[in-house]
């Protein structure tokens, strides 16, 4: 039987570790879609740019200052969507969302079953107010993606 509490604590420091050195932090230069995003709540900001190139994600990056979650979701979610096509992109962002959202754990249709590292944030779901945190930069980041101009805000 696997331990536990080892899984736990190589979680922690995967989200300490991004928080600590955020990955892609920073807009792109020359970045074409970029939208911004606020959690009123605990007064998390982000913003994500990118750079698409052929409808795949060559650049990604984002600013932003709040909690840890908040931080080291964004820094994962840049290393997840790096060179990857816009709609797997879209497909991690919706799986990302139905592992923290969904009840009963069931993912939406089409969706990558191995999040990898972004699986650390699986502990938030016991912490209701602190989705919103892990979520902000992924809705911020499909916001960039569909270029609304509208801040996108967690309420």
């Amino acid at each position: 039987m696997p331990d536990f509490s080892d899984l736990a604590d190589l979680y922690q420091e995967i989200i300490m570790d991004h928080r600590r050195s955020p990955r892609n932090e920073g807009l792109p230069p020359g970045h074409d879609h970029s939208a911004d995003g606020f959690n009123p709540f605990c007064g998390d900001k982000v913003s994500v740019g990118l750079k698409m190139e052929d409808g795949v994600i060559v650049d990604v990056g984002f600013e932003g200052e709040g909690c840890a979650i908040s931080i080291a979701s964004a820094s994962l979610m840049t290393e997840s969507v790096m060179g990857r096509p816009v709609d797997e992109a879209v497909k991690i962002f919706h799986a990302f969302r139905d592992l923290l959202t969904n009840t009963d754990g069931s993912a939406s249709a089409d969706t990558p079953s191995d999040l990898g590292d972004l699986e650390a944030l699986a502990g938030v779901k016991a912490y209701p107010t602190r989705i919103k945190c892990a979520t902000l930069s992924w809705h911020t980041l499909k916001a960039a993606i569909d270029k609304k101009a509208k801040p996108v805000s967690t309420e």
